[in-house]
């Protein structure tokens, strides 16, 4: 999720969503999330959100390559 409303993705910021709350009364999901740089949390709709690709962890295996079947 990207923070920064209309901001370009270089200059925005990313959080983290940590809850799902009920839907409001037009029955947009809300989700509770924060940016680890913050000490609070902020509320926002589904529509609001952009959703990131996270960063492989050290140590995570890429992907077993496959000799393609030449037979």
């Amino acid at each position: 999720m990207t923070g920064g409303f209309g901001l370009s993705p270089s200059t925005a910021e990313a959080h983290r969503v940590t809850a799902l709350l009920p839907a409001r009364e037009d029955n947009s999901p809300q989700y509770r999330h924060r940016n680890d740089e913050e000490r609070h949390e902020r509320v926002t709709t589904e529509d609001s959100l952009e959703e990131l690709t996270a960063p492989s962890a050290p140590g995570d295996a890429a992907p077993e390559e496959k000799e393609p079947d030449n037979g």
